[in-house]
């Protein structure tokens, strides 16, 4: 008997050891973290695409109210935004006031990058801890913050104190992006320009301005969207009179909810996605974040 149970044991070992050296057959482990890796992607995706395609078919609705699944199919409430000029104003007031955040935040970013970077100042390490910090500051401390100034200044709202706000919140994003970039720059492709005498404006324009060419573009993107979606800042700054398109929207929704908002979303969206393709056939969105696309 117990010979027999040592032959029998002896057999399940040499079978599980023959499992276990029994290689996977080549590839298809591979295939399936391709495939699950895939399918998880999708999920995410569509996971961020969902209130895009929400909004986009509440605004196709027939109906006088917002809901989704949308009851019909109509282009009235695109057609009723011809008849709200206000909208149209917010949205030339926030593109504008954008625009310049990008274009002032670019400019300063890549001035205070440099002056941090490359050169030694009383406080240096004190400004470069603020524009850290700033990240930890909630917009809303900052709104109640510029509000505030602005009384005690005597400054009425308009345009230009909307677009300093929204700098408060944009040039530490800029700096923080070109100082990266400058961490990455080798100096010696300077010092070589400079002795085969390239002189320092010519240094900065083929030389340092090209390595943080990505940083740049990314930081004025960044600031554009970020200037163009703010409510929380806007909401403290603006008006009755000047209102960004946020701020119009949110408060037109506090007495409305038909899909006239869901349209105007619609537009911002569509508005978004031509940015984005002729950001692609431009620049290419590789070469906007600094990225070669060759590799």
């Amino acid at each position: 008997m117990n010979t027999a149970t040592a032959t029998t044991a002896s057999t399940a070992n040499k079978a599980a050891d023959g499992a276990e050296g029994k290689p996977i057959a080549p590839g298809v482990g591979e295939r399936a973290r391709r495939l699950l890796g895939a399918a998880f992607a999708a999920l995410v995706g569509l996971f961020l695409l969902a209130p895009v395609l929400v909004t986009i078919a509440s605004s196709l609705t027939t109906t006088s109210y917002v809901t989704f699944p949308p009851k019909g199919l109509t282009l009235h409430w695109y057609a009723e935004l011809l008849n709200r000029p206000e909208f149209l104003d917010s949205f030339l007031l926030s593109i504008g006031v954008a625009a310049g955040a990008a274009v002032v935040s670019t400019a300063l970013g890549l001035a205070a990058g440099l002056a941090i970077h490359r050169y030694p100042f009383p406080g240096k390490s004190v400004l470069d801890r603020l524009f850290s910090s700033a990240f930890a500051v909630p917009t809303i401390v900052l709104g109640i913050g510029l509000l505030q100034w602005y009384a005690q200044l005597g400054m009425a709202s308009s345009p230009l104190t909307l677009l300093l706000a929204h700098l408060v919140l944009t040039v530490p994003y800029t700096v923080r992006l070109v100082l990266a970039g400058l961490a990455g720059l080798d100096r010696s492709a300077e010092l070589a320009a400079a002795g085969l005498g390239a002189k320092a404006p010519q240094v900065f324009w083929h030389v340092t301005l090209p390595a943080v060419r990505g940083p740049l573009i990314a930081g004025a993107f960044f600031a554009l969207i970020t200037s163009f979606d703010d409510l929380t800042i806007a909401l403290f700054v603006v008006t009755t009179d000047m209102q960004t398109l946020p701020v119009r929207i949110f408060n037109y929704l506090q007495y409305n909810y038909d899909p006239t908002v869901t349209a105007v979303g619609t537009v911002m969206v569509l508005f978004a996605a031509v940015a984005v393709v002729i950001i692609e056939r431009v620049v290419g969105v590789a070469h906007l974040f600094g990225a070669d696309p060759e590799q």
